[in-house]
């Protein structure tokens, strides 16, 4: 994509999804899912010619943002990271762009194997920060701007967030209106649409919010072990107090419609900038989403970014503490601990522990932790509440895996903030998760099946609303995402906002272990970690054999693995597969 001679590569965008607005010297260019009206394009532009740059970050949506101000360009991508920047020097030059493959392909860089390491054993830790998921491809932090500036070194901003910290009843009719709006702004769009309808609250939101709006096509799907649970009841009671939606089940759960179907020929699934849980789920996937791609919908709404907006995670208990709110905190701990029936003196005590160690230490612990291979540490619940851990794949690391990682822990505790917080810092590691994987997922939908993608609650507007409340008012003990409550009785059916349950997959994941083990095994027979002696294939095997006998293993890291290795598999790292030489300079993707 060149914009006024800016050089770039911008990925996935339709030619409508690209839209600029000048005024005087300043122009704003908006790529994606933005919701903002033309008058509010050329608002924001006029809002940048008087300086205030931001004002184009905050409209409507979710889009890559560019801002032209005299000689200087200001790039961003999302809160969440659904859109995310990328950048690096090249030829004496700065180029960007909103997929690091290409960049790193154009350098003729590598994928980073401490990345995909660390992310699959390690929790609480920035893996990537500033980096990539290739060597010298750097990434913008969500909430953060590329400034490019003629003359000068690249260099990032953070954004400041447009509200301060909320009290909870204040907030609860913000963030009423802003997912109303985000929910209503994409029924506008035109052409049929579709949302998932799983039965819980998020996605029940969602979909309740759309079906006022337009007639719309709602998907529950179930297999026979979450038929044993409350989705499908739920989903069945909401849809019916919905005029206009059309309600449909679909069963999985055998042949191939299961966890890890579909992967006996990786040459056919799509290719994603980073590696996606999703492709281990794109059987599945393909079976629920084929009702919406025969009624014709042009747009499929989800619920993903509910529990990281209206919920919030564990750890803000100690934030909680550390604010001074002591005796809320520890009951909130104790409710933690009888929730998940645990004992109540274990995670006081992690707690405890947590409150009073600075981040950087805690790293520091867990570097040395790594690279000796010791299990040990917080475990179970008491990882929730602890700064950092590692997952129970770390022993699957030979010594020069797990000096890789340690390695990278080591790099990110010069960067660590001895002021952070561990509520806010899960918070937002949690968020990224989130957006990343919708972004793939999107991804992966438009490629196979012509179908984008949306999820509302992970809107700007909406993420800095709710983030804006304290995690703790948003968790309260003995309360289920108090903050729907809050905000949408009356709006959705009363049904969705008494539900106290949610279902696990754990059952699920493990059948789809069992019946598509040999397509498993294949993948990581040939793994490309292995082979670099980073991962010891003797405990590898034996987890993926052991998981396909139903025995517990570390099923989110083996989960990890498998699509890293695709990713890796499907890779292509040479230039002829991303550039060709153009003259032409034009806003198009």
């Amino acid at each position: 994509m060149a914009v006024d001679g800016l050089e770039a590569w911008a990925n996935e965008f339709e030619p409508g999804e690209i839209r600029r607005s000048c005024f005087g010297d300043s122009t704003v260019v908006v790529a994606g899912s933005c919701l903002a009206s033309m008058v509010e394009l050329e608002r924001a532009a006029a809002a940048a010619a008087r300086g205030d740059w931001v004002v184009a970050t905050r409209l409507p949506g979710v889009a890559l943002v560019l801002v032209r101000t005299g000689r200087v360009w200001r790039i961003a991508g999302d809160r969440a990271g659904t859109v995310q920047v990328f950048w690096m020097h090249f030829a004496d030059r700065v180029l960007w762009g909103t997929a690091a493959a290409p960049l790193a392909a154009l350098g003729g860089y590598q994928a980073d194997p401490a990345v995909l390491l660390g992310q699959m054993v390690l929790q609480g830790v920035e893996v990537l920060g500033d980096a990539s998921h290739f060597h010298e491809v750097r990434r913008v932090r969500p909430g953060h701007v590329l400034v490019l500036e003629e003359g000068q070194q690249p260099r990032t901003e953070r954004l400041a967030p447009p509200v301060g910290r909320t009290e909870f009843e204040r907030a609860a009719p913000l963030v009423r209106e802003a997912v109303v709006e985000a929910v209503e702004r994409r029924t506008m769009l035109g052409g049929r649409i579709s949302a998932d309808l799983s039965g819980g609250m998020d996605s029940g939101v969602v979909a309740s919010l759309a079906a006022t709006r337009t007639r719309l096509l709602a998907v529950t799907y179930t297999d026979a072990r979450m038929q044993d649970e409350d989705d499908v009841h739920y989903a069945r009671r909401t849809a019916a107090q919905l005029p206009g939606v059309r309600h449909q089940v679909v069963e999985g759960g055998t042949g191939a419609t299961r966890h890890f179907g579909g992967l006996d020929d990786p040459h056919l699934l799509p290719l994603t900038d980073t590696p996606t849980y999703s492709l281990g789920l794109v059987a599945m996937k393909r079976a629920q989403l084929a009702g919406p791609v025969r009624d014709g919908a042009r747009l499929h709404l989800t619920g993903r970014g509910g529990d990281d907006v209206l919920g919030a995670v564990g750890a803000m208990a100690v934030d909680q503490f550390r604010a001074g709110q002591r005796v809320a905190a520890w009951r909130h701990v104790t409710g933690m601990a009888r929730v998940r029936r645990t004992s109540n003196a274990g995670l006081l005590a992690q707690a405890a522990r947590t409150a009073a160690t600075p981040y950087p230490r805690a790293l520091e612990a867990l570097a040395d932790q790594v690279a000796a291979g010791r299990m040990g540490g917080p475990m179970g619940a008491a990882r929730i509440l602890a700064w950092c851990s590692v997952t129970d794949a770390l022993p699957w690391l030979t010594r020069l895996g797990r000096s890789t990682v340690a390695e990278l822990i080591g790099a990110r505790i010069a960067d660590a903030d001895p002021r952070q917080t561990p509520g806010r810092l899960h918070e937002r590691l949690a968020l990224e998760l989130m957006g990343d994987g919708h972004s793939t997922f999107d991804q992966m939908s438009r490629t196979l099946w012509d179908l984008p993608v949306h999820a509302p609650l992970l809107d700007n507007r909406v993420v800095d609303l709710c983030h804006a409340i304290p995690g703790w008012e948003r968790a309260r003990p003995g309360a289920f995402k108090p903050l729907a409550r809050a905000a949408f009785t009356g709006l959705v059916p009363d049904v969705l906002l008494e539900r106290r349950t949610k279902t696990p997959f754990t059952g699920s994941l493990y059948d789809g272990l069992r019946a598509h083990a040999p397509a498993v095994r294949r993948i990581l027979a040939e793994s490309v970690l292995v082979q670099a002696g980073l991962l010891d294939r003797q405990r590898v095997m034996g987890a993926l054999d052991a998981g396909a006998r139903g025995e517990t293993v570390p099923l989110a890291a083996l989960h990890g693995l498998v699509v890293a290795e695709l990713w890796l598999a499907l890779l292509p790292l040479s230039r002829t597969a991303w550039w060709e030489r153009t003259n032409a300079t034009r806003v198009a993707a």
